[in-house]
């Protein structure tokens, strides 16, 4: 029996359902684009990646790798160009941000910017409030960046000035943002980084992790394989393997665990990049994660010759390389309850959208790690779920602003056609219960909580839009709290997003 509480359930998954006894869907929802929020037109900043935000005693703090590409990959380039920055913004709503003159690092002779961390080995550098009791606070904060194939920590006391390095681990590949936080019911460090799988070596038939790439000579392309293709067209050898998410685990932030491959069940097993990954605010019990899905392509066809940004992809992938001008990107949506199984969407969360000449490229589908809690633009609604996605403009790279209902990544849904949603056996605390759930004028939802006893009490027909609206049941829910029940809600033109019980 799953005992749920007062907690928030939120229907991304099946843990709660009886998928046996159960006709409606669960369905993936899109965010919704909406206004530009901050643009990295600055000459430090170049183009942008791996931004991440977080929310700090009423300040969001704004963190981004910064550079410029073309002049990175240039013989020409100079000392400062070679150097990777990490910068700062900082906002009181998260729509206006700011990008404080910080003075610590120079920029072609000049600290009138925003670094707070430069380095010509820099690849990415990962911020997060260490929320451990027995955190030092001089060690309030933690920069997690790849410092020449480890991952390293570099503490702060106030989030901008960084210093007093840490070894995490040697055993992976790094080149993404690496996620670490602290989960507070499990007392433990939970980390999320970036390796690779199945690399081809010498012999054939056989393949091996990128734990042992690095130190293995004989790394060989197997004939008729996709790496086989990766290195006629001049790839390179990194690319010989699948990337993936490996998962690493401390009490003390001193010994981690040695890192592990994500659990997807039986999903197919697909190049992921990035993973972005969270505990749900709203649900804490749950983790969000948006990893990034790499697509490789091998050659240049008509479908590229009609895809938008020609020139710039041909710019590409003659003067920087094949992979970088042919690969493309989107992101993909997917959850746990435990942090290392997760339940992944295989159908895109961000996809690239309409061409408008600067997307359909490697680099689309990279949002930042992060929400904000949003009014609606409709006066008197719910607030809005906001996330922070990157996109391209003939001028420079800027962060659009994208919506969702709270709970809305995903819902137990019925069409024209009513469907039943059954739970599995559970109990709860509370005698009301209140549902996160839309309907058109036609649709509908009546819930009914039974216990093992056929005792039972039903709902009148709910309709609406809302995502705390009350139930409204025959009678108190009092008799069955505490107790193993199950509940059966008949819908119509309907979603769910999430319930949950609490007290009069």
């Amino acid at each position: 029996m799953i005992k749920i509480g007062t907690r928030r359930e939120v229907f991304f998954d099946t843990y709660l359902i009886n998928t046996d006894k159960s006709t409606a869907d669960i369905v993936l929802h899109k965010p919704i684009p909406e206004e530009t929020v901050l643009s990295f037109d600055e000459e430090w900043e170049g183009n942008s990646s791996y931004v991440h935000f977080f929310e700090d005693d009423g300040i969001y703090r704004m963190y981004y790798i910064a550079w410029n590409r073309n002049k990175f990959f240039s013989e020409a380039s100079g000392e400062e160009d070679k150097k990777l920055r990490c910068c700062y913004a900082e906002s009181k709503d998260g729509l206006n941000w700011i990008k404080p003159d910080l003075g610590i690092y120079a920029f072609y002779g000049s600290k009138n910017n925003n670094i707070v961390f430069m380095a010509d080995w820099l690849d990415n550098f990962y911020v997060f409030r260490d929320d451990n009791p027995a955190c030092p606070k001089e060690q309030k904060y933690k920069g997690i960046a790849r410092k020449k194939g480890t991952l390293v920590a570099y503490t702060s006391m106030d989030g901008i000035h960084f210093d007093n390095e840490l070894v995490i681990t040697d055993m992976g590949a790094f080149d993404t943002l690496n996620i670490v936080l602290w989960d507070d019911a499990a007392k433990v460090y939970r980390g999320y980084i970036r390796s690779f799988h199945d690399i081809p070596i010498e012999g054939g038939g056989d393949y091996i992790d990128y734990v042992n790439a690095s130190k293995d000579k004989n790394l060989r392309v197997i004939p008729g394989t996709d790496a086989d293709e990766a290195h006629k067209h001049g790839a390179g050898v990194v690319n010989l393997g699948k990337r993936d998410i490996r998962y690493i685990e401390s009490e003390d932030f001193v010994t981690w665990t040695e890192p592990k491959r994500l659990d997807f069940g039986d999903s197919e097993d697909i190049p992921l990049y990035t993973n972005q990954i969270s505990q749900y605010e709203r649900a804490p019990h749950m983790f969000v994660g948006f990893p990034t899905r790499y697509k490789e392509r091998f050659e240049w066809t008509k479908s590229f010759e009609a895809l938008c940004g020609k020139d710039k992809r041909l710019y590409t992938l003659e003067n920087i390389s094949r992979r970088h001008g042919l690969a493309l990107t989107d992101c993909v949506f997917m959850c746990s309850r435990d942090g290392f199984h997760f339940t992944r969407y295989d159908e895109a969360f961000f996809a690239a959208g309409p061409e408008y000449g600067h997307n359909w490229v490697y680099g689309d589908g990279y949002p930042a790690k992060g929400f904000l809690t949003t009014k609606s633009k409709f006066d008197g609604a719910d607030n809005e779920l906001s996330m922070l996605n990157r996109e391209y403009t003939s001028t420079c790279e800027k962060l659009r602003r994208y919506t969702l209902r709270m709970d809305g990544f995903a819902s137990v849904h019925a069409g024209a056609t009513e469907k039943v949603l059954v739970t599995k056996p559970f109990s709860f605390e509370g005698d009301i219960l209140f549902a996160n759930l839309s309907t058109s004028a036609c649709g509908y939802l009546y819930f009914t909580i039974e216990d093992k006893d056929g005792n039972a009490v039903s709902s009148c027909e709910m309709f609406g839009d809302s995502t705390d609206k009350r139930i409204g049941f025959t009678s108190s829910l009092s008799a069955f709290a505490g107790k193993e029940v199950v509940m059966t809600v008949r819908m119509r033109e309907a979603d769910l997003y999430s319930i949950r019980f609490a007290k009069e």
